[in-house]
């Protein structure tokens, strides 16, 4: 896998949620463009074989396990990255995870579980992060939303409530921080052929939700690639997308256009 454009050339990239998925696309892709990657992830053992691809490929990356939950993770996490590759240039916010269920159902301890690992992950990761890229002079953050931000789906209220919040979290940060030379913006993927993606199917289908691939056909065409997702994030990290602050740029195919 040799290098050709090269956009994120000598960053220092995080990405939670980088081992599986669109993330581990993600850390793929930003390793290929010149980035030494930071994978953090809760899943040691996919996360060990996302950084062996990279290396194989004559990248550079690191492992960083931790639970993006938890606040003692993402900073003993982001201190650990510091400390390895002494700044952060790019930020990922990826990782994330969904319940489906009727609303009914759904309880405090899902509620709790959901937006901590949705939202407050991303508002830990971010504050962790930012006092390093301020200190450089800047940065870029991307942080994945959904179509779940504007389109709502039976089932999953509690998904759609975290993604709007992610979404509007990823507006707000760059108002905020656009005069100090940090970018945010947000990536928001249609349903995606990962094995997340497949669950999430799976599980509308056991409430008689059909979201299977020939109904999707006629929202989305097909299930979006995670390597789709993957480039869609690095245009928001690079510099090609010098100018995109604030942004909400949808990865669907027209599935919430129509």
């Amino acid at each position: 896998m040799s290098r050709t454009t090269g956009r994120l050339e000598g960053r220092i990239a995080i990405v939670s949620g980088g081992a599986t998925g669109a993330g581990g696309a993600a850390s793929l892709l930003f390793a290929h463009e010149g980035a030494r990657v930071a994978v953090v992830d809760i899943n040691g053992d996919a996360g060990e074989e996302v950084v062996t691809r990279i290396r194989a490929a004559g990248g550079v990356a690191e492992l960083f396990i931790a639970d993006v939950s938890k606040r003692a993770a993402v900073d003993a996490a982001v201190a650990s990255i510091v400390a390895r590759f002494g700044r952060i240039d790019v930020l990922f916010n990826h990782a994330g995870s969904i319940v489906v269920k009727p609303f009914a159902d759904t309880t405090d301890d899902d509620y709790d579980w959901l937006m901590n690992v949705n939202v407050k992950s991303m508002f830990m990761m971010t504050r962790a992060v930012l006092p390093h890229m301020l200190a450089a002079g800047g940065g870029s953050i991307v942080c994945t939303a959904s179509i779940s931000s504007v389109a709502a789906t039976p089932l999953e209220v509690l998904y759609c409530t975290t993604k709007g919040a992610c979404a509007m979290f990823a507006r707000a940060i760059a108002v905020e921080y656009r005069d100090r030379g940090i970018r945010c913006n947000a990536v928001c993927p249609g349903f995606i052929d990962t094995p997340h993606g497949r669950r999430e199917i799976s599980a509308l289908a056991n409430y008689g939700f059909d979201a299977s691939e020939a109904a999707l056909s006629l929202q989305q065409g097909r299930l979006c690639a995670p390597e789709e997702v993957a480039r869609a994030a690095l245009f928001l990290a690079s510099d090609d997308a010098s100018f995109v602050n604030g942004a909400h740029l949808f990865v669907d195919n027209c599935f919430t256009a129509a």
